[in-house]
């Protein structure tokens, strides 16, 4: 299952060989990356290094290879300008020896305008960078995406409040496909190895990345999986597990697929959320216009906020139908496979991140997650 190094390594990889260029150190044409809390050392290609600025700075480019082919990072083009600022002794409170900086087509946070960056991305800098920065200096790193911009927008980093470029969210050294069996399989064996601890009969099957991190955040006291978009398999392998409850946690952009009996549901492989969300507003009996006018969006976002600007009201029931939906077609599609009573329940977030929504069965665990 392990196709390549994901987006940080190589992140990482440029600003070892620009910082490295620098302070005077010849240029190689890899740089050998540590990973965080691991013994282990990765080969990282680097393609030039170069000082500009009058010497002041220096570039470093790599290109990302996860190895991925529907990776929208494979071979990303990456910049990253390394300079050193001397501290100043009459300073007494020092800032970070790494001050890292989004530079054009890098993804920043809507609300704050920080970096969007991964701890473990963090990770990987700090100690890939320390050993190489002069004493009574700190680095100014700034990275860019050159091409980061265009390609953001086939992303759904907008529906998180992510802009001007893509995040650097990479939280392990391999890369791995969501769209691949054998992540299937890998979700498979952790949720075998879970149960054989004390379990109690619930688990929070959490989709992406983002899904993952929210529940985190909400401190969630239940045991918790990420799961790619081999959603309705896994289902079915915990009702053959004899789990009890099954609390299906995303963005609604992802699970709605769910309500039109899409059951893998990369974006690759099905789409169709506008024309689900269309069917349940004709369910609604909503007006016609209002029907035809969603139909033409090309985001669930968009049409939530039409819905919202038409009627406040209908468009929280329009979308606790669609959680009603998610819970009743995947109950159906797990006993189309084997015959269970387990309880699949729903609980949608917004592109705020905020959780907005759950079916009948989401309601008894949606406290769960605030």
């Amino acid at each position: 299952m392990k196709k390549g190094f994901s987006l940080p390594l190589w992140v990482a990889g440029a600003s070892r060989s620009a910082l490295k260029k620098l302070v005077g150190f010849p240029f190689d044409n890899y740089e050998l990356i540590k990973i965080p809390n691991e013994k282990k050392e990765i080969k990282i290609e680097i393609h030039s290094v170069g000082l500009i600025k009058g010497d002041s700075h220096a570039l470093g480019i790599s290109f990302a290879k996860s190895g991925l082919d529907l990776d929208i990072t494979q071979n990303l083009e990456i910049w990253t300008i390394a300079s050193l600022e001397k501290i100043s002794l009459n300073n007494l409170v020092q800032r970070n020896p790494i001050n890292i900086i989004a530079g054009s087509g890098v993804g920043i946070k809507e609300n704050t305008s920080e970096i969007c960056i991964s701890n473990f991305a963090k990770e990987l800098l700090y100690d890939n960078l320390l050993d190489i920065i002069p004493e009574g200096f700190n680095l100014n790193l700034e990275i860019i995406f050159p091409n980061g911009e265009f390609l953001a927008e086939r992303t759904s980093n907008k529906s998180f409040g992510i802009v001007d470029g893509l995040s650097i969210i990479g939280t392990s050294a391999e890369t791995y496909s969501s769209a691949s069996p054998d992540q299937l399989e890998e979700a498979k064996t952790e949720l075998a190895k879970l149960i054989k601890n004390d379990f109690k009969g619930k688990v929070v099957f959490v989709i992406g990345e983002n899904g993952l991190n929210l529940a985190k955040t909400c401190n969630v006291k239940l045991p918790i999986i990420k799961v790619g978009n081999w959603l309705g398999p896994l289902i079915v392998d915990a009702a053959i597990k004899k789990v009890k409850t099954v609390i299906l946690f995303g963005y609604h952009g992802k699970l709605i697929k769910l309500a039109g009996g899409i059951f893998h549901t990369h974006n690759h492989i099905a789409d169709g959320r506008i024309e689900i969300l269309v069917y349940l507003a004709v369910q609604e009996n909503l007006p016609p216009e209002l029907i035809v006018n969603l139909s033409t969006l090309n985001t669930l976002e968009d049409a939530l906020l039409v819905l919202e600007r038409f009627n406040q009201y209908i468009a929280e029931k329009l979308f606790h139908n669609l959680s009603n939906t998610i819970e009743k077609r995947s109950f159906a599609y797990v006993n189309r496979y084997v015959k269970t009573d387990m309880k699949i329940a729903a609980i949608l977030f917004d592109r705020k991140r905020q959780i907005r929504w759950s079916g009948t069965n989401g309601n008894d665990y949606i406290s769960y997650f605030k």
